[in-house]
């Protein structure tokens, strides 16, 4: 099974963690990444990763995302197909740079798009060609 998580997803355990939500989300993203080191799960990897990580202004938060990176079983650039489907997700409500997110997990047939953004979450159901989810929900449907 392939999974795509965007930068709010790899950021998570760097957030505030005086939230039960926020610590729930953490521990089951935490949760899959171990399921991804053991070969469980596949990580999609793309280059809009790159190009926000890239913006962290905090080293030890870019440095320690980016090694996700070397554990991906796929990964992609940009790419005319990946452009067009964007556009297809900026049509039915989603913000550039998340539909660019979606676009390249499309692409690389990812199984699941996993986040934390609560527009992306809300906006789910405008999508049938990959399955968005919250990491918590993820894992709870998975065990």
């Amino acid at each position: 099974m392939r999974l795509y998580l965007d930068n709010c997803c790899f950021n998570r355990p760097f957030d505030d963690q005086s939230s039960l939500t926020v610590r729930l989300e953490t521990e089951a993203k935490l949760h899959i990444q171990a399921a991804i080191r053991t070969g469980q799960y596949m990580l999609g990897w793309s280059y809009i990763l790159d190009y926000e990580n890239a913006a962290n202004p905090l080293e030890e938060r870019r440095n320690e995302i980016q090694q996700w990176e070397s554990l991906a079983a796929i990964s992609t650039a940009e790419t005319p197909e990946i452009l067009v489907t964007m556009k297809e997700f900026v049509a039915v409500g989603f913000r550039p740079l998340d539909a660019l997110h979606l676009a390249c997990a499309v692409v690389m047939q990812c199984d699941y798009f996993l986040t934390v953004d609560k527009g992306v979450l809300r906006k789910a159901n405008r999508v049938s060609s990959i399955q968005i989810m919250n990491p918590v929900d993820f894992a709870i449907e998975q065990e």
